[in-house]
């Protein structure tokens, strides 16, 4: 499966982890409009609106989120990931990201999901938006 058989808008809830521990989420609804190389979403953070874009035309993949990543930043796509998209990053020198696209076949739901990496190893849950299609 690629995105271009996700093209649709898909709505449902967004998850952000930001207490150190991960085990606090705040919610906000959330949308996601998928193209056939682009996953753009909105979400919200105390009630202020947020966007963001996960590109992957061409070659080439990149990010940008007016709260996590407010400037783009070109990510390295992660090959033979079971998911639609795998795609990481390096930010401060030695702390990472990983950003998954994963569709959930048997409940029809497109899941983005958003991992930080700390310099020390350790794989922290930052974002989860699962969406059904409207």
């Amino acid at each position: 499966m690629n995105l271009s058989d996700l093209a649709a808008t898909w709505i449902g809830t967004s998850e952000l982890w930001v207490d150190p521990f991960g085990d606090e989420t705040q919610t906000s609804d959330c949308t996601i409009e998928v193209t056939a190389d682009a996953v753009a979403y909105t979400w919200a953070y105390e009630g202020t609106p947020q966007e963001g874009i996960i590109s992957l035309a061409g070659s080439g993949t990149s990010f940008r989120d007016t709260w996590h990543q407010k400037e783009e930043v070109t990510t390295e796509p992660v090959p033979n990931a079971a998911s639609i998209a795998t795609m990481r990053y390096t930010y401060a020198e030695e702390w990472g990201w990983v950003i998954n696209v994963c569709y959930r076949a048997p409940m029809d739901q497109l899941v983005v999901q958003m991992t930080n990496i700390a310099p020390w190893g350790e794989e922290t849950r930052a974002v989860r938006m699962a969406c059904r299609r409207s």
